[in-house]
């Protein structure tokens, strides 16, 4: 199989394909990979699933809180499928080779989902903030027309914010090393391979990228700011524990998935490593999508009487 080709303009050669090194290269490594890799997509997959469907039957979650939750298992079940079969296909075949444009588009994807997901992060907060400071007002303030217009922008900005970056991805050349030890195709690592000068491929994931991170995260806080406020006025400690209770899922989510993606993607190229580095991917690409349809059921009372009845019903 032929992974490099002449170019016409020079005597060096243009990689068509890269090798996705994965996890291990060590066989017996590989099947618990591909074990643990599985189990993990089809708990994210049915996990999601259920959410939606459970959102979609019963209409007492038919509400902007479980809308944006129904919004979230799309993405989750797009973001783990990105990037899982692929690996699972590798590990399956030992071919670890991805052509070039199967590379840009897993990137394209993987980040367009990651970012969509910061942003719906980013207006859960800012409903349970309407709905905490200002109960009275949060059917009028949370309209279907408003819910929809937020979810609309959400997926509209993390796919343009992908597109950026894919796009510029585009114009690098990768001379000789098409060598990923990585077990998908992501930017950092992409850009640590390139030949060419990566400086504008980087000031603009941090201008873009971080923006749309740290924007969602900011929103996050300052929505969590004012909630925090509201609960300690609250006089009765069981009425504060109910407030509380109504964002605690939500706050487990949001620690886990920004701290790794601001450590992976908002810091200078040349501190990362691709063999130390490779593992923090797994984290918010596929074990934070399988955990949240877990984490909002366990944790939720409303969607638990939503399984429930189902259940009582079928």
């Amino acid at each position: 199989m032929d992974l490099l080709e002449p170019t016409e303009s020079q005597n060096s050669t243009s990689v068509t394909k890269f090798i996705l090194l994965g996890l291990s290269s060590n066989p017996e490594e590989q099947l618990v990979l591909f074990g643990v890799f599985t189990a993990m997509y089809l708990v994210a997959l049915v996990g999601n699933l259920l959410i939606l469907l459970l959102v979609g039957l019963d209409s007492r979650l038919h509400t902007p809180m479980y809308f944006f939750l129904g919004n979230l298992s799309v993405v989750d079940i797009s973001y783990i499928s990105s990037t899982v079969p692929k690996v699972l296909t590798n590990y399956l075949s030992r071919d670890q080779s991805i052509s070039w444009a199967g590379c840009l588009c897993q990137t394209f994807f993987f980040i367009s989902f990651g970012g969509v997901e910061c942003l719906i992060l980013g207006v859960m907060a800012y409903d349970r903030y309407v709905a905490i400071c200002h109960p009275l007002h949060y059917g009028t303030v949370m309209s279907r027309r408003l819910c929809a217009l937020l979810a609309a922008a959400a997926w509209a900005f993390g796919l343009a914010n992908s597109a950026v970056h894919a796009s510029l991805l585009t114009i690098l050349s990768f001379c000789q090393n098409n060598v990923l030890h990585h077990f998908f195709c992501d930017i950092p690592p992409l850009l640590q391979l390139s030949c060419s000068d990566t400086r504008i491929n980087q000031i603009v994931t941090f201008i873009f990228g971080g923006g749309l991170v740290s924007g969602s995260l900011l929103g996050t806080l300052v929505s969590y700011v004012y909630i925090g406020r509201t609960i300690l006025r609250i006089r009765t400690s069981a009425g504060r524990l109910k407030a509380f209770s109504t964002c605690t899922s939500h706050l487990t989510v949001v620690s886990l998935y920004f701290g790794t993606i601001l450590f992976t993607y908002l810091r200078p190229n040349t501190t990362y490593s691709q063999e130390q580095d490779r593992a923090l991917p797994v984290i918010y690409g596929i074990v934070i999508p399988m955990l949240n349809p877990i984490i909002y059921s366990l944790r939720n009372k409303d969607v638990k009487g939503a399984l429930w009845k189902a259940l009582a019903r079928g």
